[in-house]
């Protein structure tokens, strides 16, 4: 096989794997999966767009913590510097009291792959 041929393989193949590789990262999620994951665990205490047990999550993605309207927060979350990205959220997820100690969450979100698409959706609720 030429050199020319190879290449061109080689640039056919990574062009079919690439989309699933992305959609594969844990860092990326999945926000169809995280919406599904949404609805099943966390839409007991939280909506879309209606306070609840917990605060609402339209616009979350960016947010100071403690900062929704109409919500009554634990002083901590309140005084929390703490604003809501990639990082925050899945350190929320994973163990909320380890990122705002003295809050009153005690939902944990153990699979990384799981956090990650429930970040993917909460990123869509604009």
């Amino acid at each position: 096989m030429s050199l020319t041929a190879r290449l061109s393989l080689l640039l056919l193949t990574s062009c079919a794997i690439a989309p699933f590789a992305a959609q594969s990262s844990g860092s990326n999620g999945d926000a169809i999966r995280g919406k599904e994951i949404y609805e099943s665990r966390c839409f007991a205490c939280h909506s879309v767009d209606t306070n609840r047990v917990g605060p609402m999550h339209m616009g979350v993605f960016g947010r100071k913590a403690g900062s929704v309207k109409d919500f009554e927060y634990s002083p901590k979350v309140k005084q929390s510097k703490v604003i809501w990205d990639d990082k925050t959220l899945d350190k929320w997820l994973t163990n909320p009291e380890s990122l705002i100690p003295g809050q009153v969450m005690s939902f944990q979100v153990p699979e990384a792959a799981d956090r990650a698409d429930i970040i993917a959706y909460l990123k869509t609720l604009k």
